[in-house]
C-alpha cells in the first residue's frame, strides 16, 4: 500500500511542519484504473450487438437511436451527482474512502442491468409476448429499457468516480493525470477488445446451450452468454480496482479551501459552478461537445452501418437476417481491431502530448475522425452502386475498406477517452471544485451532444432515405469543427522542458 498523504487542515505552521505528500507509485495508478476494462466489456457489447437486437425486439431502425436516450438522460444528472456526493463524502466515513464505495456500487448496477438486458426475451415471454418471427415484442421491450436504464446508470456511476479518484491520487499533476488517464483509456482498449471479440463470436450459445430457449435463439443467446461473461470480468476488475490502493484521506485544497459555493444544494452548485469557469474551461467543454457530436452517431450505428449498408442485410425481414448478422459479426471484429489501435495510441499519449501539446493532439485526432466518417460516406456509395452478383455477399475491397476505417478510428478514440478529461481535471481543480464535481460537469459536455443526436438522427436518417449516411455526415462536420477549435483554441505549447527532478 503507497503511505497515505498528511492531513493539511491543521493550519499553516502545521502543514508547514509536515513532509510533502509522498506520490502514489505508477504502477497503483495503473491497478486504479483497471476498473474500466470490466466497465468497457459490457460497454462494447452493448455498442456492438444492442442496437441490432432492439431491431429484432421489433423497435424500427427509425426509432432505434431514441432507446439510447437512456444513457445520456441519465447520465445528465448520474455521474454530476454522484461526483457531488463523493466529493461531499468525507473519507472517516466510509473504510473504503469516498470514491471506492460509489465505483463498487455502480459496479454492482451493470452486472444487475447485465442480466435484465441479457434475459429480457426470456422475461417478455413471462409477460405474453409471442415467439413468432417479425412480431414486436412489447414485454421484452420494457424489460429491455428497464435494464439499459440501470446499465448506463451503472456506466454513470461507475466511470466518475474512478476518474476523480484517479485525479485524486495524482494530486491534479498535470503529466501524471494525463498518464493516469492514458491506464484508464489503456484498460478501456482491453475491455474493448474482449467486448468486440466476444460480439463477433457467434458460437457462445454452444458453450452455454441452456441460454437457448423459446423465446431465444441463437443470436439472442450469443448476446445472453457474452453478458454473463461480462460479469465475470466487472467483479474481478472491480475488486483490483478496490482493493489494491487507499485513497488518500486530506485532499489539499479540494477540502481545507473549498469555496462557498460547495455548500450549495446540488442543482445549484451544479449550474452555478458555470460562473466560475475561464475561457480555457470552457473551450475544452466546447471541444468535447463537438467530439461527441461526431462519435455518437458511429457509437449508435457502426455495427447497423456494415449489415445494412455493407451486407445488405436487415433484421426486419426474415430472408436478409443472415446477411445483416454476418454484417454485425464483421463489424464487432473491426471494433476490436479499432480497440488494438486504441490501446497502442494510450501507450504513447503521453509523449505525443509532451512533444505537440495536448491541445494539438486533440485536434488533429479530430480530423482524422472527420476523414474516417467521410471515407464512410464513399463507401457507403460504393456499395450502393456495386453489383454484389448472384451470391449477395459484398466485394472483398469493400469490406476490407471498411475495416480499415473502423481500425483508423482508435487513435482518435484514445484521445477522446484521455485528453479531455485531464485538461478538465486540471483546469476545474484551480476553480476550486471537487474532482467528481468536474468530471460530471465534462460529462454534460458530452451527454447533451447525445441527447441531440439520440433525438435527431432517427428522423434526419429517414428524411433522407433510411440510411445512415446522413448521420455520419453530421458526425463528418462536426468532428472537423471541433479539431480546428482544438488547434486554435486550446493550449500547444510544449511541455517537454519540465525537469525529471519535477516528474
Amino acid at each position: 500500500m503507497p503511505p497515505r498523504r498528511p492531513n493539511s487542515g491543521g493550519g499553516t505552521s502545521a502543514s508547514a511542519a509536515l513532509p510533502p505528500p509522498k506520490k502514489v507509485p505508477s504502477r497503483f495508478l495503473f491497478r486504479a484504473a483497471s476498473v474500466a476494462c470490466g466497465v468497457q466489456f459490457g460497454w462494447a457489447l452493448q455498442l456492438s450487438l444492442l442496437t441490432p437486437y432492439v431491431q429484432e425486439l421489433g423497435i424500427p431502425h427509425a426509432f432505434a437511436s431514441l432507446v439510447w436516450l437512456c444513457g445520456p438522460l441519465s447520465g445528465l444528472l448520474v455521474q454530476p451527482l454522484v461526483g457531488h456526493l463523493s466529493d461531499r463524502l468525507a473519507p472517516a466515513d466510509s473504510p473504503l474512502g469516498r470514491r471506492r464505495p460509489f465505483i463498487a456500487a455502480g459496479a454492482a448496477s451493470i452486472a444487475a442491468a447485465v442480466l435484465a438486458v441479457g434475459f429480457s426475451a426470456d422475461l417478455g415471454r413471462l409477460f405474453g409476448d409471442s415467439v413468432q418471427p417479425g412480431t414486436t415484442r412489447f414485454g421484452a421491450i420494457i424489460v429491455y429499457l428497464v435494464g439499459f436504464w440501470l446499465l448506463d446508470v451503472g456506466n454513470n456511476a461507475t466511470q466518475g468516480p474512478c476518474r476523480a479518484f484517479l485525479a485524486d491520487l495524482t494530486e491534479n499533476d498535470p503529466r501524471r493525470t494525463r498518464i493516469a488517464n492514458a491506464y484508464f483509456s489503456l484498460f478501456m482498449a482491453l475491455g474493448n477488445i474482449l467486448g468486440y471479440a466476444t460480439g463477433a463470436y457467434s458460437g457462445w450459445y454452444k458453450i452455454f446451450p441452456f441460454t437457448v430457449t423459446a423465446s431465444c435463439g441463437v443470436s439472442c443467446a450469443n448476446l445472453k452468454s457474452a453478458f454473463l461473461l461480462d460479469i465475470i470480468i466487472l467483479a474481478i476488475t472491480t475488486y483490483v480496482t478496490v482493493a489494491s490502493v487507499e485513497e488518500p484521506r486530506s485532499f489539499g485544497s479540494d477540502e481545507a479551501e473549498r469555496p462557498s459555493h460547495q455548500e450549495e444544494a446540488f442543482l445549484f452548485e451544479l449550474f452555478g459552478s458555470f460562473k466560475y469557469f475561464t475561457l480555457p474551461v470552457w473551450m475544452v467543454l466546447i471541444v468535447t461537445s463537438l467530439t461527441w457530436i461526431g462519435w455518437f452517431p458511429f457509437i449508435l450505428f457502426d455495427t447497423d452501418w456494415m449489415g445494412r449498408e455493407i451486407y445488405r442485410g436487415s433484421p426486419e425481414i426474415v430472408t436478409d437476417t443472415q446477411k445483416y448478422h454476418d454484417g454485425v459479426r464483421m463489424g464487432s471484429f473491426g471494433l476490436m481491431l479499432n480497440s488494438v489501435i486504441l490501446g497502442v495510441t494510450s501507450v504513447v499519449m503521453e509523449k505525443l502530448c509532451r512533444k505537440w501539446g495536448a491541445g494539438l493532439v486533440w485536434g488533429v485526432s479530430n480530423i482524422i475522425m472527420a476523414l474516417c466518417f467521410v471515407a464512410m460516406l464513399i463507401i457507403t456509395y460504393v456499395a450502393k452502386n456495386t453489383d454484389y452478383g448472384p451470391s449477395g455477399e459484398p466485394p472483398t475491397g469493400i469490406v476490407v475498406a471498411s475495416i480499415i476505417v473502423f481500425t483508423i478510428l482508435g487513435a482518435p478514440l484514445a484521445v477522446t477517452y484521455s485528453i479531455p478529461y485531464a485538461m478538465a481535471a486540471s483546469r476545474v481543480e484551480n476553480l476550486g471544485l471537487g474532482q467528481g464535481l468536474a468530471m460530471g460537469i465534462l460529462n454534460l459536455s458530452i451527454v447533451i451532444p447525445q441527447i441531440i443526436v439520440s433525438l435527431g438522427s432517427g428522423p434526419w436518417d429517414q428524411l433522407f432515405g433510411g440510411g445512415n449516411a446522413p448521420a455520419f455526415f453530421v458526425a463528418a462536420a462536426a468532428s472537423f469543427v471541433g479539431g480546428l477549435v482544438a488547434i486554435l483554441g486550446l493550449p500547444r505549447a510544449r511541455i517537454a522542458s519540465r525537469r525529471r527532478g519535477q516528474r
